[in-house]
């Protein structure tokens, strides 16, 4: 238990105290080497560099770099105009609109930060000229920007795969059916919502403008296709898609929209490095603080603590996604997969609860932290660009952050939603 002191009470501190949390992380497993006896920098500096030198971690700057030209290359653009011609007439439509872009363009970044931005950039203006309420609207990008995380290429899939050894493939395949569901609530939602408002529609395109519409995006709605289809038919990796995914979006922006320039590229370029390097320090930096828990046999502490629960998995589910939530208040989720994956992960194991189901819901509950105070990074993100206060919008996302709770905890009554559609995929 001295361990378990010593780790939790060493790295929340220090992120109380203001210190960036990749060197909170290096800290607390200094910290836990002084109390096993053994303090050597050679091996903090050696452990960094083994967190950084994993094959796997190649997929994030690629995909990261996808993105940073996706938004660039009008790719993002042209998938929302697709969603206006397709149900922007009806009421409400601006925010069906949000939520099948959220999700489509979730499927290309991977991420929930670049998502949210993309789509709250060109909707946001968009749904107020319309007379939508801006914080109700700004709630709804936020919820919806959280799909990102959940469908593949997913970042946090891949640095959860990493932290605990689980198959990235698998994890990709798993988050389909969550993610549509997810989606499914906020539509549910949004319906309901939408019913009192007095918002304006757009006017109703004709099947030509629909057409053209689709036929614009089609280069845009390849590429999903392109990396389930070839990590289901084992073409390439997921480390291997990312490239793919990269070249793809470079090629299309370049030569087929061409809305990028040959000198932007490096501008791209920059951006895209300067995102790696934060993750990939995080990760090395989480290595360090692994590597002792390992040393300290945190995992077992912890099974001992929990131990009463072991023979009910789903009690055993119950709790730790309480605790996930309880931690994705105070700890963004990138953070929170490094820290606590590879701690909880031999619990799981030893109850006999399916990795791959693990790691999606870890994820699903781990992005609820993005959308709700204090840290809420995407809603952060979406408040700056609609103009509007953090309070504003917490009020806004609400009805959408309680829809998705709500379905995490019926993935732990009834896993089914879950693994049996992992195994249609097998």
């Amino acid at each position: 238990m001295t361990s378990i002191f010593i780790f939790l009470g060493t790295l929340m501190g220090l992120m109380v105290l203001g210190m960036p949390v990749a060197f909170a992380l290096i800290l607390t497993g200094v910290a836990l080497m002084y109390q096993l006896n053994f303090y050597d920098a050679q091996l903090v500096a050696q452990n960094m560099l083994a967190g950084a030198d994993i094959y796997p971690l190649m997929a994030v700057p690629c995909f990261i770099l996808a993105g940073e030209l996706m938004n660039a290359g009008g790719i993002s653009k042209r998938v929302i105009n697709l969603a206006v011609s397709l149900v922007g007439h009806i009421r409400g439509g601006l925010g069906y609109v949000a939520i099948g872009a959220t999700l489509l363009l979730g499927c290309f970044s991977g991420s929930a930060l670049a998502d949210t931005a993309a789509v709250a950039t060109l909707l946001i203006p968009m749904m107020r000229d319309n007379g939508y309420p801006v914080p109700r609207s700004a709630g709804l990008i936020a919820a919806g920007g959280v799909i990102a995380p959940i469908v593949p290429p997913s970042m946090p899939f891949i640095i959860f795969g990493v932290a605990t050894n689980t198959s990235i493939s698998s994890l990709f395949v798993a988050g389909i059916v969550p993610a549509l569901l997810r989606a499914g609530g906020l539509v549910v939602v949004w319906n309901l919502l939408s019913r009192k408002m007095t918002a304006a529609v757009q006017p109703r395109r004709s099947w030509s403008e629909r057409g053209r519409a689709l036929v614009d995006s089609l280069w845009a709605l390849v590429l999903p296709v392109l990396i389930v289809g070839g990590l289901r038919g084992g073409i390439f990796t997921p480390t291997e898609a990312s490239a793919v995914a990269a070249v793809y979006a470079l090629f299309v922006s370049l030569f087929v929209y061409r809305e990028v320039k040959i000198s932007q590229l490096t501008e791209l370029l920059v951006k895209a490095a300067r995102t790696t390097s934060t993750v990939m320090f995080l990760c090395a930096a989480a290595f360090v603080s692994s590597y002792m828990v390992t040393l300290a046999d945190l995992p077992a502490q912890v099974t001992d603590v929990l131990g009463p629960m072991m023979e009910h998995p789903r009690l055993l589910m119950a709790t730790i996604m309480v605790l996930l939530l309880a931690i994705g208040s105070v700890m963004d989720l990138t953070p929170t997969i490094l820290v606590l994956g590879p701690v909880l992960m031999p619990l799981v194991l030893k109850a006999g609860i399916d990795p791959t189901y693990f790691g999606v819901m870890f994820i699903l509950v781990g992005t609820l932290g993005l959308i709700h105070p204090p840290v809420c990074t995407v809603l952060n993100v979406v408040c700056g660009i609609a103009r509007i206060s953090l309070e504003s919008a917490t009020r806004g996302v609400w009805p959408f952050l309680l829809v998705e709770a709500i379905l995490v905890f019926l993935f732990v009554a009834y896993p089914g939603f879950i693994t049996i559609p992992m195994g249609w995929f097998h």
